[in-house]
This record gives structure tokens, C-alpha cells and sequence, in this order.
């Protein structure tokens, strides 16, 4: 694949983002295969260091913005008659109820699925200010010389202290799984937009 192909496909592909961003993508694209040309390679062997326009595609759209994707999206390419407006503002009562709950609803999911995250970093946060509690307190029982009782309070503490341990790991990977979701879920709403202006 030369240059040229390559522009044009990528450009396909962006159908649908803001024209200025598009305009700005294939902007660095090529001037990074005119620099890998004055390098040495070939036009093809520049095209093909860059990668596959499948991998280049998400990483484009993750950096731009959903609101931006919407403002695009819902700017008309021509003008609206009269009718059409008519037809719009008497549709409101039913699309927009529509496109709130839509909202509410994506808004949910995320809330809750981050409502669980900081559920667990609490529990954990609950277990280390549990096992430091119950070693102090256990230390200070055992100095009273109420030893049978320090010592049992210290081992809670100390089993307290290697749960948390456990569950710092838990909480670690839920966390990086969890980023990752959100993102592939924000990455996948925003390419409906860009596949409504394609599939055109």
C-alpha cells in the first residue's frame, strides 16, 4: 500500500469524526511517512512500519472527546426545511425522554461498576486500620497484664493484616480491569458514530 491509498482509507475510516481533526490526523500521518521515506525506506515498507489502519483507528478516536463526537454528529449537513423542524420539535416529547434515559442509563453502569471498586479500597482501607488497631490494642492489653487477651488481639490483627494484603491485590487488579472496561466502553460508543457516517 502506497501513501496515497493509505491517506484515502484512513480518511474513510475517520468518516464521521470532526473534519479539522481528520484534516489534522492525516496531517501527522503523512508527514511520518515523508520522514521514514528520508530515512531510507520505501513508500510501501513507510506505510507498513506505521501499522494496520484497524489499530490506528481506535487510538485516534480514544483521544477525541464524546461530546465533540455528538456536537459532530448531531450538526446537520444541510440546511433543515420547515417541515422537518416542525417534525423535530413535536418529536421532543418522545426522542428526547428517549435520549435521556439512554444517558441515565450508561450513567448507571458506570457508577455502579466504579461503586463496587470503591467498595472493595474501603473494605481494604477497613482491614489495615483494623490490623494496626488490634496490634496497638493488644500490645497495650498484654502491658496491663491481661496477656491471654493482648495475644488474641494481636493475632486478629496480624490475620487482619495478611487479608489486606491479599486484597491490595484484588483491589489492584479490579481497579486496572475496570479502567480498561470504561475505556473500551467510551471507545465503542464512539465508534457507533463513526460506523453511522461510514456505513453511508
Amino acid at each position: 500500500m502506497n501513501k496515497q491509498e493509505f491517506l484515502s482509507q484512513l480518511r474513510n475510516s475517520l468518516a464521521g469524526l470532526p473534519q479539522e481533526d481528520i484534516d489534522e490526523r492525516l496531517g501527522f500521518y503523512d508527514e511520518m511517512i515523508d520522514d521514514r521515506i528520508e530515512d531510507g525506506l520505501t513508500e510501501e515498507e513507510a506505510v507498513a512500519e506505521i501499522g494496520p489502519i484497524e489499530a490506528i483507528v481506535p487510538q485516534i478516536v480514544a483521544d477525541i472527546p464524546l461530546p465533540k463526537l455528538v456536537k459532530e454528529r448531531m450538526k446537520p449537513k444541510r440546511r433543515l426545511s420547515a417541515g422537518e423542524i416542525v417534525l423535530l420539535i413535536l418529536g421532543a416529547p418522545l426522542w428526547f425522554p428517549l435520549l435521556v434515559a439512554a444517558f441515565a442509563i450508561l450513567l448507571s453502569i458506570y457508577i455502579v461498576i466504579w461503586s463496587v471498586i470503591i467498595s472493595l479500597w474501603a473494605v481494604e482501607v477497613s482491614f489495615i486500620v483494623s490490623a494496626v488497631a488490634g496490634v496497638i490494642g493488644g500490645i497495650v492489653l498484654i502491658c496491663m497484664g491481661r496477656g491471654a487477651e493482648g495475644l488474641t488481639l494481636i493475632g486478629g490483627g496480624l490475620v487482619l493484616a495478611g487479608l489486606s494484603v491479599f486484597l491490595y491485590f484484588g483491589c489492584l487488579a479490579a481497579s486496572k480491569g475496570t479502567i480498561i472496561l470504561t475505556k473500551k466502553i467510551a471507545l465503542w460508543i464512539k465508534s457507533l458514530f463513526i460506523r453511522k457516517e461510514s456505513s453511508k
